[in-house]
């Protein structure tokens, strides 16, 4: 599977802001646009899964790096 790309920081922060999105769609039952609200899924199961896959083809990573154990 992905290797793990996502630090602690950002993925409570990713968590956080999908959630938030996420509750836009309970939030304003009338809207049109409420329907939008469920991108707030990607920002969320990136956070839960801890790789983000934009950030596998950029070779980026905000995790930090394994010491070396031996």
């Amino acid at each position: 599977m992905f290797s793990s790309n996502v630090g602690p920081i950002d993925r409570v922060i990713r968590i956080g802001v999908g959630l938030a999105i996420l509750s836009l769609f309970f939030a304003y039952p009338a809207s049109d646009w409420r329907y939008w609200s469920f991108l707030g899924f990607v920002p969320l199961l990136t956070g839960v899964l801890g790789t983000c896959p934009l950030y596998s083809m950029l070779g980026m990573s905000t995790r930090r790096a394994e010491p070396d154990e031996g």
